[in-house]
């Protein structure tokens, strides 16, 4: 696990049986864990060590596997923001559908009361009101003159090697791919783009040139928030991006070409088939995967909170603030995106410079 997300993690796990211990390999971690009484291992989902789940099966030590919440923060957590909530899961990840996971099984399965439900409606009325999203980033104004009668769709890029893409994308791989889909079936629709922001910070995969996604896409929208484009747009059409739940919450159509967690349950237009078998209400999806699924941090007293509290505390950009690690990793994704655009530029002059054969 990252150093920098040690202190949020001690924090988000410790308990009466006292503070976690971070161990490096597979072997460490679960001679630690089985020290503990009732010793078990939480790893980074994403980064988890090959062999490291069938060790612990084999030896009997529970493991946890870990990844950001839905609500996470106001910045990236590839700049070193640390994030807010995290999503805890013993059978699988949410993004991984061939694995039935602890969300997925809490939303089969769970009989929501009527208080729950109400507090899943308020808590989507707050959501709304304050713009709030995962990332929290981006301008508030949308500098855009909508043409007239045709369907607004967004197109929200995403991180390609990211495991939610690789595991639930149904064989879509590539930003381009998807555009090129979402394309052929809305001929006339006004179609925009929004890369991935980890991307443009230039941290993660999944860059994709202006010029060739204008050949898709009217418009690429970046460094405007997600919540101010929502309220604009009539549909959202996505592989697995949390946007697409985003769009729910703003009553917005939901084409899903993938198979992420909101899927499957009557609320989106599914083109892979998914059902889950069963179907829900917008607030039994909320309830689950906000309030019951994750865990939440206060960054002010640092205890547990409720996720009405982290929204409230979204609102204070003071405790926010980056600081200089952050800086550095900006300036870091800075160069590495002006070295990128220097390849492409300069394998473009090359083409038009090589002679015909």
């Amino acid at each position: 696990m990252s150093f920098w997300k040690r202190r949020q993690v001690r924090d988000f796990f410790r308990s009466s049986a006292g503070t976690p211990a971070f161990r490096r390999t597979t072997d460490a971690g679960l001679a630690a864990a089985r020290r503990r009484p009732r010793g078990s291992i939480a790893v980074w989902a994403s980064r988890a060590p090959a062999g490291l789940a069938e060790a612990a099966e084999q030896k009997g030590i529970p493991l946890i596997r870990v990844e950001d919440g839905f609500i996470r923060s106001v910045g990236l957590g590839s700049d070193f923001i640390p994030a807010a909530s995290l999503a805890l899961d013993s059978r699988g990840m949410h993004f991984d559908p061939s694995v039935r996971s602890d969300l997925e099984q809490l939303l089969a399965e769970t009989e929501f009361d009527a208080a729950l439900i109400e507090r899943a409606r308020d808590l989507i009325r707050q959501l709304i009101a304050r713009g709030i999203t995962k990332y929290n980033v981006g301008d508030t104004a949308l500098p855009i003159k909508w043409p007239a009668r045709r369907r607004r769709i967004l197109v929200p890029g995403q991180v390609e090697d990211d495991l939610s893409v690789r595991l639930g994308g149904e064989g879509i791989t590539r930003n381009l791919d998807l555009l090129a889909r979402v394309r052929t079936a809305n001929p006339d629709a006004f179609i925009l783009y929004k890369p991935h922001p980890d991307v443009e910070a230039g941290h993660r995969e999944g860059k994709v040139a202006d010029g060739v996604v204008t050949n898709f896409a009217d418009i690429v929208i970046r460094d405007i928030s997600t919540a101010v484009i929502l309220a604009e747009i009539d549909e959202v059409h996505t592989l697995t991006s949390l946007a697409g739940f985003e769009a729910l919450l703003r009553g917005r159509r939901v084409v899903v070409y993938g198979r992420p967690f909101y899927a499957g349950w009557g609320l989106t237009s599914d083109l892979s088939g998914i059902d889950r078998g069963r179907r829900l209400t917008l607030e039994q999806l909320v309830a689950g995967a906000l309030i019951l699924y994750p865990r939440y941090l206060d960054p002010v007293t640092r205890l547990p909170c409720k996720p009405e509290l982290v929204i409230e505390r979204l609102a204070s950009p003071e405790l926010w603030r980056p600081g200089l690690l952050v800086a550095a990793r900006r300036l870091q994704g800075s160069l590495v995106r002006r070295w990128n655009e220097t390849l492409v530029r300069s394998a473009r002059l090359f083409a038009k410079s090589a002679p015909s054969s």
